[in-house]
């Protein structure tokens, strides 16, 4: 059996394509208090994906006008 040494480095254009690809989510909350009095709250959700990654997923959970049925 032989062993192979793959590279571990990539280009950028490797890594924005493999993203674009599989999509990235990223979602944070945060919430800043003292003394029981909320000074901060913040809440993001960021996805990034291909419109192929995106259309397919969202048509798979309803989001798209062709996944919806006629009344």
């Amino acid at each position: 059996m032989a062993v192979e040494k793959v590279n571990a480095s990539s280009s950028l254009a490797e890594v924005v394509d493999r993203i674009l690809d599989k999509g990235l989510v990223i979602d944070a909350w945060v919430r800043v208090s003292l003394v029981g009095i909320e000074l901060l709250a913040i809440e993001a959700r960021v996805v990034i994906a291909g419109v192929d990654t995106y259309l397919k997923y969202a048509e798979a959970i309803g989001l798209t006008t062709a996944s919806v049925s006629p009344a």
